[in-house]
Order: C-alpha cells, then sequence, then structure tokens
C-alpha cells in the first residue's frame, strides 16, 4: 500500500481532474451528444498514458532540484521510495498506452501522437531556458480537448481550436500563481518562471490577464457554436471562480495558493463540463 501511495503522490493522479474533463469535453461538442462507449474508453486511456508520463517524466527529470527545494524534497523520487528503473518503466509503459490508444482511436491520432509525446518531454526543461515554461504546460494540457475532438471527427475545427486556447490561457494563469511559491528557490538555482523574472506582484497581473483571454475564448465558442443556456450558466461560474481566485492571493498574502491552484480550478474544470454536458443533451 505504502508503494502504491507513492505511485499515486508521483504522478500526482488528483490533478488529472485539470485535464480529463476537457478532453471529454472536446469530445461531447465535436459529436454534438454523448459519445459511444468504444470513444469513452480509448479516449479516457490516451489521457492516463498522456498524463502519467508526462508528470512521472518530469518528477524523472526534476527529481534533483526537488532534492534541494524545501516545498519538494519530501517527494517520493527525492526520498528514494520508488527505485529510478520503476519509475522509467512506468512512463515507457505510459506513452506506449497513449501510442496504442491513439491508434485505435483513427490514423490522424496515430499520426500525431508522436508530437504529443515530444510536447510532454521538452515541457520539463523549458524552466531550465525560459520563463514562458508556464505556457508550456498550458499548450501541453491544451492538447487535451483538441484530442477529444480529433478523436471523434478526425479533423480539426475552429471550436476546438477555441477550447484549446481557453485551457492554454487557464492553465498558464493558475500555474503563474502556482509558481510564486518558488520564487526564492528559483532564483538561487538559476531556474526561469515569471514570478522570478518580473516579481510577484507583475506575475499576478499577467495571470489575470491570461484568465480574461480564458473567459473571451469560452464566450466565442458559446457564440460559434449555438450553445444554449446551461452552457452560459457554466461560463458566468467559470468568471465567478476565477474572480475569487485572483481574490485569494496578493503580493503580500501567498499563504492561500494551494487552495487556489487546485480547488478552484478543480471546481472550475468539472462545473464547465458539467453545465456544458447538460446543455449538449438537454
Amino acid at each position: 500500500m505504502n508503494k502504491l501511495m507513492s505511485f499515486v503522490e508521483l504522478v500526482k493522479f488528483e490533478h488529472t481532474i485539470f485535464a480529463l474533463p476537457f478532453a471529454y469535453l472536446g469530445a461531447i461538442l465535436a459529436c454534438g451528444g454523448i459519445p459511444s462507449l468504444y470513444y469513452w474508453i480509448w479516449i479516457t486511456l490516451a489521457m492516463v498514458g498522456a498524463r502519467t508520463a508526462g508528470m512521472a517524466l518530469n518528477r524523472l527529470i526534476d527529481r534533483y532540484i526537488d532534492a534541494k527545494n524545501p516545498r519538494t524534497q519530501m517527494r517520493a523520487l527525492p526520498k528514494g521510495l520508488i527505485p529510478l528503473r520503476q519509475a522509467w518503466l512506468l512512463v515507457c509503459g505510459s506513452f506506449i498506452l497513449l501510442l496504442f490508444s491513439a491508434y485505435k482511436l483513427n490514423p490522424l491520432c496515430l499520426i500525431l501522437s508522436p508530437f504529443a509525446v515530444a510536447m510532454l518531454v521538452i515541457y520539463s526543461y523549458l524552466k531550465r531556458w525560459t520563463w514562458l515554461s508556464h505556457l508550456g504546460l498550458g499548450l501541453v494540457l491544451a492538447c487535451a480537448p483538441i484530442g477529444g475532438w480529433m478523436a471523434i471527427q478526425e479533423r480539426l475545427d475552429i471550436i476546438p481550436l477555441l477550447l484549446g486556447l481557453g485551457v492554454l490561457f487557464w492553465v498558464t494563469g493558475f500555474d503563474i500563481i502556482y509558481g510564486t511559491q518558488d520564487v526564492d528557490f528559483d532564483r538561487q538555482s538559476g531556474l526561469y518562471s515569471i514570478p522570478q523574472s518580473f516579481g510577484i506582484a507583475h506575475a499576478l497581473i499577467t495571470s489575470r490577464f491570461f484568465h480574461i483571454f480564458t473567459i473571451v475564448a469560452l464566450l466565442m465558442i458559446g457564440v460559434l457554436d449555438n450553445l444554449g443556456l446551461y452552457y452560459w450558466f457554466g461560463v458566468i461560474t467559470t468568471t465567478i471562480l476565477l474572480v475569487y481566485e485572483h481574490r485569494l492571493v496578493s503580493p503580500t498574502d501567498l499563504s492561500r495558493v494551494n487552495q487556489a491552484f487546485f480547488t478552484i480550478n478543480g471546481w472550475i474544470s468539472v462545473g464547465l463540463f458539467g453545465f456544458t454536458v447538460a446543455d449538449v443533451v438537454w
């Protein structure tokens, strides 16, 4: 049980709530209803493979950095709770699951899946090179709704692109907030982030602008896809939650960063998904 919990901590299983609902959302909007069980299964497995591989790989690549950071030095790999060989096997197995699931969905998903793998690998190194690393994470998670759409339609369209942009801006915004916790450590270690490069106050302002762009993208989706009342309730709820998220943190009080990062954004993901499903179905 202890080993199992170490693996759960390694891949941050609870963070699946940020991406999986949007992958389903892309599929639901693509077919204008509820996809068949076949698509649910293979979209889910593709997402599980991508998330598990990406998170485990990030922890493997960052294990020496995490061991020096007081906030992360109790994680499974720095503490030696998981052998490196087992962690690498988990990464390889998860990438195989992603590729096989893409194969089972359609040829376009299979062709594009190596690009997803490349993005997951590159993201883990971005904070060593540039403060745009937040956008790298946003781009990775933006693939979830686009992939969900293409699993059904086998083509790209304006709606999944807008949904992907909405996710990109949303994730970038809340990752900037999360990054405020490590400003001092990043400066000492030569790592890059928007809070480290421009200061916490400017970083929080930048995060707000990204979240404004998220709302604009959601508004455009509702208009272009002719969505109804339930969807608009979802957009209004998302807007309220984002405003509340930014009220939880300030340059002088970062004590509620984790609440802003996980709790509020979890509600946003599940809430928008639920409202949109209600709109499409009913």
